[in-house]
């Protein structure tokens, strides 16, 4: 590892902790409620406005400009709190889904395009769902949106632009094995594997 990049990697990780940190605080005397994922956002915001510490070639995007990367800037040893920086490619669309979790997403550059869903039904059906758009937000730098653990949304990324955006998510993403996707067309769901392109971040590892 060179220099800048052990100098970076290192200004980084401290500069996660010390966010981290203050987010697992405002979640532990806070109850669980949407002005405390207002909070979350807020210290997520300040992370992504030192923008030289997400420098776009520290962070590939995935092969064949498919999909998307996510990288682990933070995890807690329970899976209690994790924190990803998201790297998409010129094509990612993700279905509607919940996380069985809270979450905050914001942006470092580039857009993504959040569509939210208003439940329908009362869930009373096992496999069935209705759902109907809400509202839609694109994230960028400045930007962000919040999810309780029962939201739903779907994501949409186009383009050759650089798209990065922190998630940080109230239990790391391996653990997210209930968590579901919607089918409008057909008002079933069905289940939603957690995120498998998941890599260290640079200089971790």
């Amino acid at each position: 590892m060179g220099k800048r990049m052990s100098d970076l990697a290192a200004r980084r990780a401290d500069a996660v902790a010390e966010t981290v940190g203050r987010i697992r605080s405002i979640e532990q005397v806070m109850l669980l409620s949407r002005d405390t994922l207002e909070a979350v956002r807020a210290e997520l915001f300040k992370l992504a406005a030192q923008r030289e510490l997400f420098q776009p070639e520290d962070f590939p995007g995935p092969e064949g400009g498919i999909g998307d990367t996510l990288y682990e800037l933070s995890r807690d040893d329970n899976d209690r709190f994790a924190l990803y920086l998201n790297r998409g490619g010129t094509n990612k669309i993700g279905p509607p889904h919940d996380h069985k979790t809270w979450a905050v997403i914001v942006g470092v550059e580039g857009e993504e395009h959040n569509t939210l869903y208003r439940r329908m039904d009362d869930g009373s059906v096992p496999g069935v769902a209705r759902i109907a758009e809400d509202k839609y937000v694109t994230v960028k730098p400045g930007t962000g949106v919040c999810l309780m653990p029962t939201d739903i949304h779907s994501i949409r990324m186009e383009g050759p632009a650089v798209k990065m955006h922190l998630h940080m998510y109230g239990i790391a993403i391996p653990r997210m094995a209930d968590r579901v996707k919607f089918n409008m067309a057909s008002n079933t769901t069905a289940p939603y594997p957690p995120h498998s392109d998941i890599r260290p971040a640079p200089g971790s590892a």
